[in-house]
């Protein structure tokens, strides 16, 4: 007989666990014996794709993870990164979508309070939260129900707790209707001399539960989030966790406090699957066991049962190993912030976890069985591209409707260049996310030196609060601070007059588990060696990035423009890349198709992040992102690997925004030849079309309702000579504002950056009305590698002459900014107008777009 025929819990009992007949097997195999209630409900959350990553694990393992700057790498809380002169960056991406879906508000709120514990659990104090948010169509209200409660619960966790929402990105797409996406990435700086690991040790040390109370919220949250949402998905409410944000802001305080005692060993976030995979975790990372009594766990509710304890996802809550005889000093300081803490459990030597409830053993599991010695699938890779791919990839231009100088027809009604460039500006996905970021404190802490809006990348001040090895903490009572917000950069107001002007008009958003489980990658630190001069503040900047119907419709090369574009927006503030955390939202993983947009974009992800230099220091999976409507019909959303990514910025002074900053600065295109349909620069990659495409472009999804074609390619020798173009000029001086192409192509970049500072353009093209075969791909397609610049005139011949050494002929002076009053106006070589919009028209529909939908609604 079967061990399930002779199972005291039925099939139904075991599938509502989120575990396989076959998985069931393997834990009787395992433990030798039927599991118990609680054991299986164990097994059950430790077994999902949340917490053991088992369809994706083998994937994650060709992700690159070392560099000078690592520190930390996968497996821990959070990676750490060293920045130099004793400055250590914590940071992480993690996902609530499930959640969000069911409970935006709370769903949303919670991602928030969990991703700021895995950075300050680190010994990080965090500085700074980023979100990549993604929903439905805008006009359908079900989307501005999940829209509106998702954006308020981030601002309300986020500014009650007193960390700044500085960046991120919005997407609307009808894939996401469903299934939003929720993905949160926190910074912090470390604040502690020794970062703080979870793997327990010491025999006989006492293992302490500090925070909040334990209760019947969050129940199984980590197997919801590991499926499909259904119609009954509201059911599954009772699996959302309710957070209080003030609570753990006495948290943080009290843990960075407890850090610096030494006193503590080890320590552990109660994220998903709470204590069960809080003490399973600290206990196989140590390859020792831990022995925990749930009866002197602080509860908020009555009658509760060890399956309820051990699979809550209450909040606020952590898991501390404490050197022995110590233990009293640790909870006399977690009593003072108002804090629970109690000595909970005992560091055993045999590797187990033994919870016991009322005097008995309510449960006893290997360590590593739960936490590191878990099933793992290797699945079967289609061995070609599935049909919905190939015949996306047939689609040419050629099927469009003629375009000429004028503009096009469009569902039979012929369209100017202008209309269309202002139905893009109105588009959400392109639109201004200042009703978003306005909800947002961007500026609590005073570290903010670019608002949302302002850059390609959150920017934000590198000041330690606390003494460190740091120059700043060391020599500087109070540092010399450049002005917040208002840039005040010296470089000829650089981005202080921009940003002035963009107080209450601001530009396109910013908006914009430890991988597998292996043995964190330690690098020797770099901080002793880069010791900035006398009064330079560094910064960090950072962004999260993620083109998804690229993805959708190349995998492999949809990532690789993913991380390419994330490089390139740190580049565009003149941030140098250091390092990566991903956020892998995809569908069903045992789906043919599902497996090979996953297997394909971490392949084209673990590429990019060598060519450019950007190890991966950890992050998530979030998979079976998939609504099953009621006859049974699953929908996944678009394949989405959202790249979060750091940069180091070594002197605030020089950094750049994506306005014009003066009437007169010359303007110019980085990584777009004047002629030539091909990378000039030479290199085997030079192969690679560079020109603009319509493929998967926001114009081709928007104005002709059509997703198909090949995204662009990356370039990626090309790639990275224009991102060192661009921060050389920065941080020269000759820059004065940089971003980059994306969405919409060069008009919409152009187009942004004529709103954010409110000055117009006058844009000559190198291109021939009667030679161009589809002005539309010259004014809509998007390409990888490319980037606007402002230059000032006195700086000409020395920018030109270092673009002509380092570029070659990958550049063209396309124009010069103008006055207030001007129109952006582009014309064709032959002088033929293109656009010409004026300013107030741009900017009503670019500003408007969101808050007319949502008031329509």
């Amino acid at each position: 007989m079967s061990p399930i025929s002779e199972s005291p819990f039925s099939p139904e009992q075991i599938a509502a666990e989120r575990l396989k007949p076959e998985e069931y097997e393997e834990i009787v195999q395992r433990l030798g014996r039927h599991p118990n209630k609680a054991e299986l409900g164990m097994f059950g959350v430790m077994w999902s794709e949340h917490c053991c990553y088992k369809n994706s694990r083998p994937l994650l393992k060709q992700f690159p993870t070392e560099g000078d700057r690592i520190l930390v790498g996968p497996g821990e809380n959070a990676g750490v990164v060293d920045l130099g002169d004793g400055l250590q960056l914590a940071f992480k991406i993690e996902s609530h979508n499930h959640p969000s879906a069911v409970e935006p508000f709370q769903g949303a709120a919670t991602g928030v309070g969990g991703i700021l514990r895995d950075i300050f659990t680190m010994g990080a104090r965090p500085i700074a939260l980023l979100n990549s948010l993604r929903f439905g169509n805008l006009d359908d209200p079900k989307t501005q129900r999940l829209f509106k409660g998702v954006v308020s619960g981030i601002s309300h966790y986020g500014n009650c707790i007193g960390v700044p929402t500085v960046g991120g990105e919005v997407y609307f797409d009808p894939a996401y209707s469903g299934n939003p996406l929720v993905n949160v990435m926190a910074l912090g700086l470390m604040e502690t001399q020794e970062i703080v690991k979870s793997g327990a040790s010491g025999i006989g040390n006492p293992v302490l539960y500090v925070g909040s109370t334990t209760g019947r919220d969050g129940m199984g949250g980590a197997s919801f989030a590991s499926a499909e949402l259904t119609d009954k998905s509201m059911d599954d409410r009772p699996a959302v966790q309710v957070g209080d944000p003030f609570l753990e802001k006495s948290l943080i305080e009290a843990c960075l406090e407890a850090f610096k005692t030494g006193a503590v060993v080890a320590a552990q976030d109660m994220g998903a699957a709470g204590i069960t995979c809080s003490t399973s975790e600290m206990a196989a990372k140590g390859g020792v066991g831990i022995e925990f009594d749930l009866d002197k766990v602080p509860v908020r509710e009555s009658g509760m049962i060890p399956y309820e304890y051990l699979l809550s996802e209450s909040q606020e809550r952590m898991l501390f190993v404490a050197q022995k005889g110590r233990e009293q000093e640790l909870i006399g300081i977690f009593h003072r912030w108002g804090l629970h803490a109690v000595v909970a459990g005992t560091v055993i030597e045999k590797p187990i976890v033994r919870i016991l409830f009322k005097g008995e053993i309510a449960a006893e599991i290997t360590a590593t069985a739960l936490a590191d010695n878990t099933p793992i699938y290797h699945r079967e890779l289609l061995t070609e591209p599935p049909e919905y791919a190939r015949k996306a990839w047939e689609w040419t231009a050629d099927s469009l409707p003629e375009s000429t100088a004028s503009g096009i027809e469009v569902q039979g009604n012929f369209q100017t260049w202008n209309q269309i460039l202002l139905t893009l500006l109105d588009t959400p996905t392109i639109a201004s996310k200042r009703w978003v970021y306005r909800q947002y404190d961007h500026q609590v802490q005073n570290n903010t030196v670019v608002l949302p809006g302002g850059a390609d990348a959150a920017v934000v001040r590198l000041r330690p609060l606390e003494p460190c090895q740091s120059s700043l903490a060391k020599g500087l009572e109070e540092p010399p601070q450049p002005p917040l917000a208002k840039g005040g950069l010296k470089r000829e107001d650089a981005v202080s007059e921009v940003s002035e002007s963009k107080q209450e008009e601001e530009v396109i958003p910013l908006f914009k588990k430890a991988q597998g489980r292996e043995t964190p990658k330690v690098s020797p630190p770099l901080s002793q060696k880069e010791v900035p001069p006398p009064g330079v503040i560094p910064g960090v900047a950072a962004t999260v990035d993620c083109n998804s119907r690229y993805v959708y419709l190349d995998p492999y090369e949809g990532a690789k423009a993913v991380v390419a574009e994330a490089a390139r927006n740190l580049s565009c503030v003149g941030a140098e890349p250091v390092a990566v955390t991903d956020n892998l939202n995809f569908g069903s993983p045992e789906k043919p198709i599902g497996y090979w947009q996953l297997a394909s974009a971490c392949r084209g992800i673990a590429e990019a992040c060598r060519e450019l230099g950007t190890p991966v220091t950890g992050g998530n999976v979030s998979l079976y992102n998939e609504t099953v409507d009621a006859e049974g019909n699953p929908q996944p959303i678009y394949p989405t690997p959202v790249i979060g990514m750091v940069g180091l910025i070594p002197d605030l002074t020089k950094i750049s925004g994506q306005a014009w900053l003066k009437k007169g600065d010359l303007i110019y295109v980085l990584g777009m030849g004047e002629s030539s349909q091909k990378s000039e620069l030479p290199s085997e990659s030079s192969k690679i079309e560079t020109s603009p495409t319509l493929g998967g472009s926001e114009y081709l999804a928007a104005i002709h309702g059509i997703v198909a074609g090949k995204p662009p390619r990356i370039d990626f020798e090309l790639e990275r000579k224009v991102q060192s173009v661009c921060r050389d000029g920065i941080r020269q001086g000759w820059v004065g504002s940089a971003h980059d192409c994306a969405e919409g192509g060069i008009a919409i970049a152009l187009a942004e950056c004529c709103i954010s500072a409110k000055m117009g353009a006058e844009i000559h093209l190198s291109f021939n009305s009667e030679k161009v075969g589809r002005w539309d791909e010259i004014l809509f397609g998007e390409m990888g590698n490319c980037i606007v610049v402002s230059v000032a005139p006195k700086n000409q011949e020395i920018w030109e002459s270092y673009l002509q050494e380092h570029l070659t002929k990958m550049w063209q002076k396309i124009g010069l900014v103008c006055c207030a009053e001007s129109p952006l106006r582009v014309v064709s070589a032959d002088n033929q107008v293109l656009i010409e919009v004026a300013m107030g028209e741009m900017g009503d529909r670019f500003y408007n777009a969101i808050e007319r939908r949502i008031a329509s609604v």
